[in-house]
């Protein structure tokens, strides 16, 4: 029964939320995922000369965070 165990390494990084703004700390389940501590931001990790973090749309996306990063298709 104990003998299954799930285990998990956490990877945390100094980085800027695009979110929020702010120099914050961002926790990594996996090697490409994080998430801001400060505004709790699903971010995704892009290494293109340097590392950078672009804002992850899942299902939970609220629409006013959509709208904030891509506009509201008004021209």
């Amino acid at each position: 029964m104990f003998d299954d165990y799930i285990k998990l390494q956490a990877e945390i990084v100094n980085g800027k939320c695009p979110t929020c703004h702010e120099m914050t700390i961002l926790v990594g389940l996996s090697k490409e995922y994080y998430r801001c501590i400060s505004c709790g931001a699903d971010l995704q990790q892009h290494i293109n000369g340097h590392i950078t973090y672009l804002p992850t749309i899942t299902p939970r996306t609220p629409m006013s965070a959509v709208k904030y990063f891509f506009g509201d298709g008004k021209t």
